[in-house]
């Protein structure tokens, strides 16, 4: 099974209904995203690019960015969409962690009552810190409901955030706290990919996700992504995990590359599946 631990496909309910605070990732991942379709491909195109890719689950995930920057795709829309187009997707939850309680009951009732598998917290999008004590609640509870996070970490492009929102070294701190947390970073740390790997070495329950970035990198001399392919092929086997980031990244593009990298088959067999099936629980 190939699983794409994260992808937008072209439904209006999950596109951030304000992305202002994104005009400059539109700039960075411009080629690629032009590569991969975005605003001209129809849902049955992007299920057919899909197929051919050979992925079977896509991770579709909420987010709730109202109390910063006004925006929201709601989990209720995640339901929605799973329920619409069975076995083809997983969701995660999208809650905001300066709403206190709320968003806490707000995750309770994802889980719960819509079936969401996970939360998601792009934490520079909320201008909160990994380690905030606002975000400890609903580390707490996920533990609780026994899901994973998925965190966004290293820098981010938007011009209206700090890139030190993505510093990893905070996920240590967090996982010392909730030892039991299952996390994954995702993006996989640039600049602090050395970081990143030292926090996931100490850290059992924290796997990295390879997803808005080109595969390919992670086999390019001076890109900063190298060290992933080491410690990806040894220690960390068993904790990475792509993700195509469409439409930031095209489906197909991204299996072949990691396909190309000079990592045994059953290497790329576990980013490309196994390792997100364990992650998941499926």
């Amino acid at each position: 099974m190939i699983i794409d631990y994260g992808a937008t496909p072209p439904i209006p309910t999950l596109s951030l209904n304000n992305g202002n605070h994104l005009a400059n990732y539109r700039r960075v991942y411009a080629a690629s995203e032009k590569a991969s379709g975005r605003g001209e491909m129809s849902l049955d195109q992007w299920f057919a690019e899909r197929d051919t890719a050979g992925i079977d689950l896509t991770v579709i995930k909420g987010r709730d960015i109202e109390t910063t920057f006004g925006g929201r795709i709601t989990n209720e829309a995640v339901a929605d969409v799973i329920a619409s187009y069975p076995g083809r997707f997983i969701g995660f939850a999208g809650v905001d962690p300066n709403k206190g309680m709320t968003a806490v009951r707000e995750l309770e009732h994802a889980v719960l009552e819509l079936g969401l598998k996970g939360l998601n917290l792009q934490c520079f999008e909320n201008q909160l810190a990994v380690d905030d004590r606002r975000m400890y609640p609903l580390y707490a509870k996920c533990i609780e409901l026994d899901i994973p996070v998925n965190i966004h970490v290293g820098v981010n492009f938007s011009l209206k955030s700090s890139p030190d929102f993505g510093r990893p070294e905070m996920l240590d701190r967090v996982l010392c706290d909730f030892p039991e947390l299952r996390v994954c970073a995702a993006p996989p740390g640039w600049p602090w990919v050395l970081e990143l790997l030292s926090v996931a070495w100490r850290q059992p329950n924290l796997s990295i996700g390879l997803i808005a970035m080109r595969p390919k990198l992670l086999n390019v001399e001076h890109s900063g992504y190298g060290p992933l392919l080491q410690y990806g092929r040894t220690v960390l086997k068993d904790r990475m995990i792509v993700g195509t980031a469409w439409p930031m990244m095209p489906m197909k593009r991204v299996m072949d590359e990691i396909r190309e990298l000079p990592i045994e088959a059953d290497i790329a067999d576990r980013w490309l599946g196994k390792n997100a099936k364990a992650f998941l629980r499926i």
